[in-house]
């Protein structure tokens, strides 16, 4: 199941996510850097030497942040290619972690312009027939 909310910061107990993100998890932009106040541990991100097309992990209390890496750079664009490709490290991780609930903001459309419909579409192809439930947040402005 796909669904569309409004974003609040203090969202519950549920395992998170954060993408596109850098390879050098530098944050300065964007839902990236409200993230990186929130939970913290650049470094021990960085500490898990991920690549593009990878997905990094912090767990903080009973949930997980993921951070999707689909650039090296803040000022690169991520290929559709990579961003997939991440996309499918992190059913992988998902399942390996019996996570059945992920709350993503609004991913690859804003900053990094994704087309939505692009995002919408490759999340779905590669979740489908995954046992989870996903949320989709976005800002309200």
């Amino acid at each position: 199941m796909f669904t569309d909310q409004s974003f609040q910061t203090n969202a519950n107990e549920l395992n998170l996510i954060d993408i596109p993100n850098t390879q050098d998890f530098k944050m300065g932009k964007g839902i990236a850097t409200i993230f990186k106040q929130k939970y913290n541990g650049v470094k021990e991100l960085l500490n898990q030497h991920k690549n593009i097309g990878q997905v990094a992990i912090l767990q903080r209390n009973n949930r997980y942040i993921f951070y999707i890496i689909t650039k090296q750079k803040y000022y690169h664009t991520p290929t559709r290619e990579n961003f997939e490709l991440a996309l499918s490290d992190l059913r992988r991780v998902c399942e390996e972690l019996n996570v059945k609930h992920l709350c993503l903001p609004r991913i690859g459309a804003g900053l990094d312009k994704l087309p939505l419909e692009f995002v919408h579409v490759t999340i779905k192809k590669v979740f489908e027939g995954c046992d989870m439930m996903m949320t989709m947040f976005y800002f309200k402005r």
